[in-house]
């Protein structure tokens, strides 16, 4: 089992009280009756999970894997666990933050962010490379796949510059539409209440009331998917 992060540990820490932590990891017995949606991505999906549940209630089964997705390397070494044997009818995605972020190990700040000195986790080429290889994996399992954009990187965040974020879309953009994977842009969501959902000033996690907007969002994508299979 892989070490916890302090970032995740101060992600679990302040994002969330220990019961709504908690909630998010806990899947729902599977009801032959609805279809499985899957999802996967970093601490800012685990912060919109349950709330997502709330709106697809009676309409599917969600699930989310079982801790922080990551980096997209982590997504390729981990992948074939988290999908198992379930049959996925929608499986919603994104990796991207942990991507773009500049970490060095002599930082003090919170996951030894320093976009200054620190070294880039995964380098444009390299989370290309990364996506092409996640999605022809998602692809074998025959499920309707939703790509989730990545959220902003505002102001005087520690580890990560500005336009990154724009810079990353493009790239998972592009190989969505060469593959006919649908998209959801989160970005632009997001941004529509920017900088009120914050969660504090420079940091790119959002406020509770800033999940249940994103969670608005990915319901009502999952929702359409379900009613447009392949």
């Amino acid at each position: 089992m892989s070490t916890t992060t302090a970032e995740e540990l101060a992600d679990k820490s302040e994002l969330y009280t220990g019961r709504e932590y908690s909630v998010a990891f806990a899947n729902p017995k599977d009801d032959p009756a609805l279809p499985n949606v899957l999802l996967i991505g970093d601490s800012i999906s685990i912060g919109y999970t349950v709330d997502v549940r709330k709106h697809l209630q009676g309409k599917a089964d969600v699930f989310r894997i079982p801790g922080n997705g990551k980096t997209s390397e982590f997504g390729r070494q981990n992948l074939n666990k988290w999908l198992g044997k379930r049959e996925w009818d929608v499986i919603h995605f994104n990796w991207g933050l942990w991507d773009l972020c500049y970490r060095h190990p002599d930082s003090k700040v919170q996951g030894h962010r320093d976009k200054e000195h620190g070294t880039l986790t995964a380098t444009p080429d390299e989370y290309r490379e990364n996506l092409n290889w996640i999605v022809e994996r998602l692809k074998q399992t025959n499920a309707t796949l939703i790509w989730c954009a990545t959220t902003p990187v505002p102001e005087g965040e520690a580890g990560r510059k500005l336009g990154d974020d724009v810079r990353y879309n493009q790239i998972a953009s592009e190989i969505m539409n060469a593959n006919g994977i649908r998209i959801n842009d989160l970005h632009s969501h997001a941004l529509k209440k920017l900088p009120d959902i914050q969660i504090r000033k420079g940091d790119v996690h959002f406020c509770k009331q800033g999940y249940q907007h994103l969670a608005q969002k990915v319901a009502s994508e999952i929702e359409s998917a379900l009613m447009s299979p392949p």
